[in-house]
């Protein structure tokens, strides 16, 4: 069964040293509700998503919280899945919807980092991959990616400035977008001669560290069809998982879990790659959107950066990628990302993405992952 959008909300993402977690969950979830046109009263469980609400907030019990907010006492629960937080717990309000548990559902993903000392985020990020082995040799995600960079260059010919290409498209998309953590452009040359974080990514190929929530407001088709709301629905979802150890696996240049959630969504959606006209993928990392495109079926295997360099993945292009800015400009608050792809999705759908819009926009992917690829959730929605 297919699930209704019927509200979105999302603060701006960015350093914000004056909003608690608290507060940002708030208001993202009063966005969500004013969105929807509905009221508290009208909503039967709450999930969040979050990864880091007790090492980097101190804050525990996030359900309860969220519940707090709007004066409820329906069953509202915390659901964790590393960065793919917020589309986990957007599965698992669809669950119920679909279950019939539940006929509306407000599903939210919220995380404050920027006020956390960097030693203790490192050692809550990298908690993300098997801690025992990775976190204990001294790697981190940064070093763990430039890895598998290091090997996709030698497999398939690219260089550092195809990934520039990426930032730059990204950072582009992102200034056109007022919620964004960064809002303005930047060029290949900026790109390129940046510091180095882990050789041979670059601090623009990174994604920043960011505050942020996201909500979303979901019902069944024949309540949104009662209260008079013309919704977008998510017509797939999918989701699989893949060694913690990334060393275990067979291939370290593509990832498996991105594979079969992709194909899981297509085959509930009905609908395969050619029927994508926009999509928001996971670009933690400059190279994770090539990779991400290519296991998500939109290219080959080496190819992606080339359609990159020659504007396909832009704004204008056969399939634009990343309208939002990704994380790499919108900003990765982690437990929300996922979430924030989709309110993308649904601005596109709707028609009021703004200078950002694409055109003719009937369906739309999204791509989050948890960890090196451990988890990964795939959401198609259509209108």
């Amino acid at each position: 069964m297919k699930v209704a959008v019927i509200g979105i909300g999302q603060t701006k993402f960015g350093e914000l040293w004056h909003q608690s977690l608290s507060d940002l969950l708030a208001h993202s979830q009063l966005a969500a509700l004013s969105d929807a046109g509905i009221k508290p009263h009208h909503i039967n469980a709450l999930v969040v998503g979050n990864m880091s609400g007790e090492s980097a907030a101190g804050q525990l019990h996030l359900g309860s919280l969220a519940a707090h907010t709007l004066n409820l006492n329906v069953p509202s629960v915390r659901v964790e899945g590393a960065c793919a937080s917020g589309s986990l717990a957007l599965q698992q309000g669809m669950a119920l919807i679909q279950a019939g548990k539940a006929e509306v559902v407000l599903v939210s993903g919220v995380e404050k980092l920027t006020d956390v000392d960097a030693g203790v985020l490192a050692t809550s990020m990298i908690g993300a991959s098997l801690q025992e082995a990775d976190h204990f040799v001294g790697l981190t995600f940064p070093s763990l990616f430039a890895l598998i960079t290091r090997l996709y260059f030698n497999e398939h010919g690219i260089t550092r400035t195809d990934l520039a290409h990426v930032s730059v498209k990204n950072h582009r998309h992102g200034a056109l977008n007022p919620n964004a953590h960064f809002t303005k452009e930047i060029t290949l040359e900026t790109a390129l001669n940046a510091p180095m974080v882990a050789d041979p990514l670059g601090l623009f190929d990174c994604a920043p560290i960011t505050d942020g929530a996201a909500s979303l407001m979901l019902s069944t088709p024949e309540f949104a069809q009662q209260q008079g709301i013309k919704p977008v629905f998510i017509v797939g979802s999918g989701v699989a998982t893949d060694s913690l150890m990334f060393g275990e696996r067979a291939m370290l240049t593509s990832f498996a879990a991105t594979k079969l959630a992709a194909q899981r969504a297509y085959e509930q959606a009905g609908l395969g790659p050619r029927d994508i006209n926009l999509v928001e993928v996971h670009d933690a990392f400059t190279m994770a959107e090539l990779m991400a495109l290519e296991d998500l079926g939109f290219f080959q295997l080496g190819q992606a950066a080339s359609a990159t360099a020659q504007g396909v993945t832009a704004l204008g292009g056969r399939l634009p990628v990343n309208m939002s800015g990704g994380l790499k400009a919108q900003g990765h608050p982690v437990g929300a990302t996922g979430l924030a792809q989709v309110i993308e999705l649904v601005r596109q759908l709707r028609g009021v993405a703004g200078k950002r819009q694409v055109a003719n926009v009937r369906t739309g992917l999204a791509h989050n992952m948890g960890g090196i690829g451990s988890t990964v959730v795939v959401h198609i929605l259509a209108v």
